[in-house]
Protein backbone atom coordinates (compact mmCIF):
# COMPACT_ATOMS: atom_id res chain seq x y z
CA UNK A 1 0.00 0.00 0.00
CA UNK A 2 1.47 3.36 -1.05
CA UNK A 3 0.83 5.53 2.00
CA UNK A 4 3.61 8.08 2.18
CA UNK A 5 4.42 9.95 5.37
CA UNK A 6 7.66 11.34 6.71
CA UNK A 7 8.93 14.21 8.78
CA UNK A 8 8.24 17.67 7.37
CA UNK A 9 10.86 18.74 4.85
CA UNK A 10 9.88 22.34 4.17
CA UNK A 11 11.54 24.31 2.70
CA UNK A 12 13.11 21.98 0.16
CA UNK A 13 14.58 22.19 -3.30
CA UNK A 14 11.75 22.12 -5.80
CA UNK A 15 11.78 19.21 -8.22
CA UNK A 16 8.82 18.93 -10.56
CA UNK A 17 6.45 16.15 -9.57
CA UNK A 18 8.26 15.01 -6.42
CA UNK A 19 6.38 14.77 -3.13
CA UNK A 20 7.37 17.26 -0.43
CA UNK A 21 5.97 18.09 2.99
CA UNK A 22 4.96 21.31 4.73
CA UNK A 23 4.13 21.71 8.41
CA UNK A 24 1.22 24.13 8.79
CA UNK A 25 0.72 23.99 12.57
CA UNK A 26 -2.34 23.02 14.57
CA UNK A 27 -5.75 23.19 12.92
CA UNK A 28 -9.12 23.83 14.55
CA UNK A 29 -11.79 22.00 12.56
CA UNK A 30 -15.30 23.14 11.69
CA UNK A 31 -17.12 20.55 13.76
CA UNK A 32 -14.98 21.04 16.88
CA UNK A 33 -12.09 18.66 16.31
CA UNK A 34 -8.45 19.67 16.56
CA UNK A 35 -5.34 18.37 14.83
CA UNK A 36 -1.92 19.41 16.18
CA UNK A 37 1.12 19.77 13.93
CA UNK A 38 -0.65 19.20 10.62
CA UNK A 39 1.50 18.25 7.65
CA UNK A 40 0.39 18.59 4.03
CA UNK A 41 2.01 16.56 1.30
CA UNK A 42 2.31 18.48 -1.95
CA UNK A 43 4.02 18.58 -5.33
CA UNK A 44 4.93 21.51 -7.55
CA UNK A 45 5.79 22.06 -11.20
CA UNK A 46 7.43 25.09 -12.79
CA UNK A 47 8.78 28.20 -11.07
CA UNK A 48 6.98 30.85 -9.04
CA UNK A 49 7.59 34.26 -10.62
CA UNK A 50 8.82 37.34 -8.78
CA UNK A 51 5.39 38.68 -7.85
CA UNK A 52 3.85 35.23 -7.29
CA UNK A 53 1.17 35.95 -9.87
CA UNK A 54 1.52 32.72 -11.89
CA UNK A 55 0.48 30.18 -9.25
CA UNK A 56 -2.14 27.55 -10.07
CA UNK A 57 -3.69 25.15 -7.55
CA UNK A 58 -4.95 21.76 -8.76
CA UNK A 59 -7.19 19.73 -6.43
CA UNK A 60 -7.34 15.94 -6.71
CA UNK A 61 -10.42 13.71 -6.72
CA UNK A 62 -11.50 11.28 -4.00
CA UNK A 63 -8.81 8.63 -4.44
CA UNK A 64 -6.40 10.83 -6.38
CA UNK A 65 -2.90 11.81 -5.33
CA UNK A 66 -0.76 14.91 -5.63
CA UNK A 67 0.88 13.53 -8.77
CA UNK A 68 -0.99 15.60 -11.35
CA UNK A 69 1.79 15.51 -13.94
CA UNK A 70 4.88 13.44 -14.63
CA UNK A 71 7.39 16.24 -14.05
CA UNK A 72 10.93 15.01 -13.44
CA UNK A 73 9.81 11.49 -12.61
CA UNK A 74 9.01 8.29 -14.47
CA UNK A 75 5.50 8.08 -13.01
CA UNK A 76 2.68 9.30 -15.27
CA UNK A 77 0.44 11.98 -13.82
CA UNK A 78 -3.32 11.69 -13.69
CA UNK A 79 -3.78 14.93 -15.67
CA UNK A 80 -0.72 14.76 -17.94
CA UNK A 81 -2.83 15.89 -20.88
CA UNK A 82 -3.65 19.13 -19.10
CA UNK A 83 -0.59 20.02 -17.01
CA UNK A 84 3.03 20.12 -18.10
CA UNK A 85 5.49 21.85 -20.44
CA UNK A 86 3.60 23.05 -23.51
CA UNK A 87 0.30 21.71 -22.15
CA UNK A 88 -2.77 23.92 -21.67
CA UNK A 89 -1.58 24.60 -18.11
CA UNK A 90 1.95 25.24 -19.29
CA UNK A 91 4.48 24.67 -16.52
CA UNK A 92 7.03 26.68 -18.49
CA UNK A 93 4.83 29.69 -17.64
CA UNK A 94 2.83 28.70 -14.56
CA UNK A 95 3.76 27.42 -11.12
CA UNK A 96 1.42 24.52 -10.38
CA UNK A 97 0.77 23.25 -6.84
CA UNK A 98 -1.17 20.12 -5.87
CA UNK A 99 -1.74 19.25 -2.20
CA UNK A 100 -3.00 16.03 -0.72
CA UNK A 101 -6.23 16.88 1.09
CA UNK A 102 -6.08 16.82 4.86
CA UNK A 103 -7.18 13.35 5.97
CA UNK A 104 -5.42 11.83 2.97
CA UNK A 105 -2.89 9.01 2.70
CA UNK A 106 -0.53 10.52 0.13
CA UNK A 107 1.61 12.63 2.43
CA UNK A 108 -0.88 14.68 4.46
CA UNK A 109 -1.93 14.21 8.07
CA UNK A 110 -4.64 11.57 8.05
CA UNK A 111 -5.93 8.58 10.01
CA UNK A 112 -2.81 6.54 9.27
CA UNK A 113 -0.55 9.32 10.61
CA UNK A 114 0.88 9.22 14.11
CA UNK A 115 -0.64 11.31 16.86
CA UNK A 116 1.53 13.20 19.40
CA UNK A 117 1.89 9.95 21.42
CA UNK A 118 3.24 8.10 18.40
CA UNK A 119 0.11 6.02 17.73
CA UNK A 120 -1.94 5.97 14.49
CA UNK A 121 -4.94 8.28 14.72
CA UNK A 122 -7.25 5.56 13.38
CA UNK A 123 -10.77 5.85 14.79
CA UNK A 124 -9.85 9.01 16.69
CA UNK A 125 -9.20 11.04 13.54
CA UNK A 126 -11.79 13.85 13.56
CA UNK A 127 -14.39 14.72 10.93
CA UNK A 128 -13.05 17.15 8.36
CA UNK A 129 -14.95 19.25 5.83
CA UNK A 130 -14.16 20.74 2.45
CA UNK A 131 -13.85 24.11 4.20
CA UNK A 132 -11.29 22.64 6.60
CA UNK A 133 -9.33 21.46 3.56
CA UNK A 134 -9.36 24.96 2.06
CA UNK A 135 -8.18 26.51 5.33
CA UNK A 136 -5.30 24.05 5.48
CA UNK A 137 -4.40 24.65 1.83
CA UNK A 138 -4.49 28.40 2.41
CA UNK A 139 -1.78 27.98 5.04
CA UNK A 140 0.30 26.02 2.53
CA UNK A 141 -0.14 28.88 0.06
CA UNK A 142 1.08 31.30 2.73
CA UNK A 143 4.21 29.20 3.28
CA UNK A 144 4.86 29.11 -0.45
CA UNK A 145 4.52 32.90 -0.67
CA UNK A 146 1.30 32.81 -2.71
CA UNK A 147 -1.19 35.51 -1.74
CA UNK A 148 -3.55 34.88 -4.64
CA UNK A 149 -3.98 32.03 -7.09
CA UNK A 150 -3.98 32.78 -10.80
CA UNK A 151 -6.41 29.84 -10.97
CA UNK A 152 -7.79 27.02 -8.85
CA UNK A 153 -9.13 23.96 -10.65
CA UNK A 154 -10.24 20.43 -9.97
CA UNK A 155 -12.64 17.66 -10.91
CA UNK A 156 -15.16 15.73 -8.79
CA UNK A 157 -14.05 16.11 -5.14
CA UNK A 158 -11.36 18.42 -6.52
CA UNK A 159 -14.08 20.50 -8.17
CA UNK A 160 -15.87 20.82 -4.83
CA UNK A 161 -12.63 22.02 -3.26
CA UNK A 162 -12.06 24.51 -6.08
CA UNK A 163 -15.55 25.93 -5.65
CA UNK A 164 -15.12 26.16 -1.88
CA UNK A 165 -11.82 27.98 -2.40
CA UNK A 166 -13.64 30.64 -4.45
CA UNK A 167 -16.37 31.01 -1.80
CA UNK A 168 -14.26 30.79 1.34
CA UNK A 169 -11.22 32.76 0.14
CA UNK A 170 -12.70 35.04 -2.55
CA UNK A 171 -9.81 37.50 -2.46
CA UNK A 172 -7.29 34.74 -3.12
CA UNK A 173 -8.82 33.20 -6.26
CA UNK A 174 -8.76 35.02 -9.60
CA UNK A 175 -10.11 32.14 -11.68
CA UNK A 176 -11.91 28.95 -10.70
CA UNK A 177 -12.56 25.83 -12.80
CA UNK A 178 -15.22 23.47 -11.43
CA UNK A 179 -15.19 20.29 -13.49
CA UNK A 180 -17.61 17.35 -13.09
CA UNK A 181 -18.70 18.66 -9.69
CA UNK A 182 -21.76 20.18 -8.08
CA UNK A 183 -22.45 22.98 -5.57
CA UNK A 184 -23.73 20.42 -3.03
CA UNK A 185 -24.00 16.66 -2.68
CA UNK A 186 -27.54 15.51 -3.47
CA UNK A 187 -29.55 12.86 -1.63
CA UNK A 188 -28.67 10.28 -4.29
CA UNK A 189 -24.97 11.10 -4.13
CA UNK A 190 -25.09 10.80 -0.34
CA UNK A 191 -26.90 7.47 -0.69
CA UNK A 192 -24.22 6.03 -2.97
CA UNK A 193 -21.55 7.29 -0.56
CA UNK A 194 -23.30 5.83 2.49
CA UNK A 195 -23.32 2.36 0.89
CA UNK A 196 -19.57 2.64 0.34
CA UNK A 197 -18.98 3.72 3.93
CA UNK A 198 -21.07 0.83 5.23
CA UNK A 199 -19.11 -1.64 3.10
CA UNK A 200 -15.88 -0.61 4.82
CA UNK A 201 -17.25 -0.37 8.36
CA UNK A 202 -18.91 -3.79 8.13
CA UNK A 203 -15.66 -5.52 7.16
CA UNK A 204 -14.65 -7.68 10.18
CA UNK A 205 -11.06 -6.45 9.77
CA UNK A 206 -12.10 -2.80 10.12
CA UNK A 207 -11.89 -3.04 13.93
CA UNK A 208 -13.70 0.23 14.39
CA UNK A 209 -10.99 1.99 12.39
CA UNK A 210 -8.07 0.78 14.51
CA UNK A 211 -6.65 -1.87 12.22
CA UNK A 212 -3.10 -0.59 11.66
CA UNK A 213 -1.50 -3.32 13.79
CA UNK A 214 -3.53 -6.02 12.07
CA UNK A 215 -5.12 -6.77 8.73
CA UNK A 216 -6.57 -3.79 6.84
CA UNK A 217 -10.21 -4.06 5.71
CA UNK A 218 -9.35 -4.79 2.09
CA UNK A 219 -12.59 -6.62 1.33
CA UNK A 220 -14.69 -3.69 2.52
CA UNK A 221 -12.55 -1.16 0.71
CA UNK A 222 -12.78 -3.25 -2.46
CA UNK A 223 -16.56 -3.43 -2.20
CA UNK A 224 -16.73 0.35 -1.68
CA UNK A 225 -14.65 0.79 -4.82
CA UNK A 226 -16.97 -1.50 -6.80
CA UNK A 227 -20.01 0.54 -5.77
CA UNK A 228 -18.26 3.80 -6.60
CA UNK A 229 -16.88 2.61 -9.92
CA UNK A 230 -20.32 1.69 -11.19
CA UNK A 231 -21.30 5.35 -10.69
CA UNK A 232 -18.09 6.52 -12.39
CA UNK A 233 -18.92 4.70 -15.63
CA UNK A 234 -22.00 4.94 -17.83
CA UNK A 235 -24.40 2.08 -18.56
CA UNK A 236 -23.81 2.28 -22.34
CA UNK A 237 -20.05 2.07 -21.81
CA UNK A 238 -20.34 -1.01 -19.60
CA UNK A 239 -22.75 -2.62 -22.05
CA UNK A 240 -20.50 -1.87 -25.04
CA UNK A 241 -17.34 -3.15 -23.35
CA UNK A 242 -18.74 -6.18 -21.53
CA UNK A 243 -22.37 -6.89 -22.23
CA UNK A 244 -23.25 -10.33 -20.90
CA UNK A 245 -19.94 -11.86 -21.95
CA UNK A 246 -18.35 -14.32 -19.54
CA UNK A 247 -14.86 -13.68 -18.28
CA UNK A 248 -12.32 -15.55 -20.40
CA UNK A 249 -12.04 -19.21 -19.34
CA UNK A 250 -14.92 -18.82 -16.87
CA UNK A 251 -18.54 -19.98 -17.11
CA UNK A 252 -21.29 -18.20 -15.13
CA UNK A 253 -23.37 -21.38 -15.50
CA UNK A 254 -20.56 -23.80 -14.76
CA UNK A 255 -21.33 -24.74 -11.16
CA UNK A 256 -24.17 -26.04 -8.99
CA UNK A 257 -23.44 -23.63 -6.13
CA UNK A 258 -23.72 -19.86 -6.77
CA UNK A 259 -20.49 -19.09 -4.94
CA UNK A 260 -18.56 -21.41 -7.25
CA UNK A 261 -19.80 -20.18 -10.62
CA UNK A 262 -17.60 -18.35 -13.10
CA UNK A 263 -17.77 -14.58 -13.49
CA UNK A 264 -19.17 -12.34 -16.15
CA UNK A 265 -16.56 -10.07 -17.72
CA UNK A 266 -18.00 -7.00 -16.01
CA UNK A 267 -17.60 -8.73 -12.64
CA UNK A 268 -13.95 -9.40 -13.39
CA UNK A 269 -13.53 -5.74 -14.33
CA UNK A 270 -14.98 -4.57 -10.99
CA UNK A 271 -12.81 -7.08 -9.14
CA UNK A 272 -9.76 -5.64 -10.90
CA UNK A 273 -10.68 -2.06 -10.00
CA UNK A 274 -11.26 -3.10 -6.38
CA UNK A 275 -7.90 -4.82 -6.15
CA UNK A 276 -6.04 -1.85 -7.63
CA UNK A 277 -7.43 0.59 -5.08
CA UNK A 278 -7.04 -1.75 -2.10
CA UNK A 279 -3.36 -2.04 -2.94
CA UNK A 280 -2.69 1.69 -2.79
CA UNK A 281 -5.22 3.40 -0.53
CA UNK A 282 -6.11 3.57 3.14
CA UNK A 283 -9.67 2.59 4.10
CA UNK A 284 -9.93 5.22 6.84
CA UNK A 285 -8.89 7.92 4.39
CA UNK A 286 -11.61 6.68 2.03
CA UNK A 287 -14.10 7.20 4.86
CA UNK A 288 -12.79 10.64 5.85
CA UNK A 289 -12.79 12.04 2.31
CA UNK A 290 -16.14 10.44 1.46
CA UNK A 291 -17.68 11.97 4.58
CA UNK A 292 -16.26 15.36 3.57
CA UNK A 293 -17.81 15.03 0.13
CA UNK A 294 -21.15 13.94 1.60
CA UNK A 295 -21.15 17.13 3.66
CA UNK A 296 -20.24 19.34 0.72
CA UNK A 297 -22.61 22.29 0.30
CA UNK A 298 -21.07 25.58 -0.71
CA UNK A 299 -24.23 27.39 0.46
CA UNK A 300 -24.23 25.89 3.97
CA UNK A 301 -24.66 28.78 6.41
CA UNK A 302 -24.49 31.32 3.58
CA UNK A 303 -28.12 31.61 2.51
CA UNK A 304 -29.26 30.47 -0.93
CA UNK A 305 -26.81 29.19 -3.52
CA UNK A 306 -27.02 32.49 -5.36
CA UNK A 307 -26.32 34.39 -2.14
CA UNK A 308 -23.40 32.13 -1.28
CA UNK A 309 -21.81 32.66 -4.68
CA UNK A 310 -22.47 36.41 -4.76
CA UNK A 311 -19.40 36.94 -2.59
CA UNK A 312 -17.10 35.26 -5.11
CA UNK A 313 -14.91 37.49 -7.28
CA UNK A 314 -13.36 34.82 -9.50
CA UNK A 315 -13.95 34.25 -13.16
CA UNK A 316 -15.48 30.78 -13.48
CA UNK A 317 -15.10 27.90 -15.89
CA UNK A 318 -17.73 25.18 -15.40
CA UNK A 319 -17.58 21.84 -17.20
CA UNK A 320 -19.60 18.63 -17.06
CA UNK A 321 -19.34 15.17 -18.61
CA UNK A 322 -22.39 14.71 -20.82
CA UNK A 323 -22.79 11.02 -19.87
CA UNK A 324 -22.16 11.52 -16.13
CA UNK A 325 -24.74 9.68 -14.02
CA UNK A 326 -23.14 10.59 -10.69
CA UNK A 327 -22.96 14.37 -11.14
CA UNK A 328 -25.55 15.18 -13.76
CA UNK A 329 -24.78 17.97 -16.27
CA UNK A 330 -27.95 19.75 -15.13
CA UNK A 331 -26.34 20.23 -11.73
CA UNK A 332 -23.43 22.02 -13.39
CA UNK A 333 -25.97 24.14 -15.27
CA UNK A 334 -27.64 25.04 -11.97
CA UNK A 335 -24.26 26.08 -10.58
CA UNK A 336 -23.49 28.22 -13.62
CA UNK A 337 -26.91 29.89 -13.43
CA UNK A 338 -26.33 30.84 -9.78
CA UNK A 339 -22.96 32.51 -10.40
CA UNK A 340 -22.92 36.30 -10.25
CA UNK A 341 -21.43 36.60 -13.74
CA UNK A 342 -22.74 34.87 -16.85
CA UNK A 343 -21.03 31.49 -17.16
CA UNK A 344 -21.66 28.76 -19.72
CA UNK A 345 -21.26 25.03 -19.14
CA UNK A 346 -18.66 23.30 -21.30
CA UNK A 347 -19.54 19.69 -22.09
CA UNK A 348 -16.99 16.90 -22.11
CA UNK A 349 -18.40 14.73 -24.88
CA UNK A 350 -17.38 11.32 -23.63
CA UNK A 351 -19.54 8.18 -23.44
CA UNK A 352 -17.58 6.80 -20.52
CA UNK A 353 -19.42 8.58 -17.70
CA UNK A 354 -18.08 10.56 -14.74
CA UNK A 355 -14.49 9.43 -15.28
CA UNK A 356 -14.53 11.37 -18.55
CA UNK A 357 -13.11 14.36 -16.67
CA UNK A 358 -9.90 12.31 -16.36
CA UNK A 359 -9.90 10.30 -19.60
CA UNK A 360 -11.25 12.95 -21.99
CA UNK A 361 -9.99 16.21 -20.53
CA UNK A 362 -8.80 17.15 -24.03
CA UNK A 363 -12.46 17.93 -24.75
CA UNK A 364 -12.20 21.07 -22.62
CA UNK A 365 -8.45 21.71 -22.71
CA UNK A 366 -8.71 24.27 -25.51
CA UNK A 367 -11.53 26.36 -24.02
CA UNK A 368 -9.94 26.20 -20.57
CA UNK A 369 -6.59 27.33 -21.93
CA UNK A 370 -8.21 30.18 -23.83
CA UNK A 371 -10.18 31.30 -20.79
CA UNK A 372 -7.53 31.02 -18.06
CA UNK A 373 -4.09 30.35 -19.50
CA UNK A 374 -3.77 32.20 -22.82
Amino acid sequence: MTIRHSAPQYPATAVDGVLRFASIGGLELETGGYLPDVVLGYETWGQLNADASNAVFVAHALTGSTHVARGHTDEPGWWDELVGPGRPVDTNRFYVVAANMIGGCYGSTGPSSLDPQGLPWGSRFPLVTIRDAVRAEARLADRLGIARWHAVLGGSLGGARALEWAATEPDRVQRCAVIAATPASTAEQIAFAQAQIAAIRLDPDFSGGDYYNGNPPLAGLGLARRIAHITYRSEPELEYRFGRSPQEDENPFGAVLPAERGRYAVESYLDHQAGKLAGRFDANTYLVLTEALMGHDVARGRGSLRQALARTTAEFFVAAVESDRLYFPQQSADLAAALPRGTQVHLIRAPIGHDGFLTNVREIAGPLQAAFFA
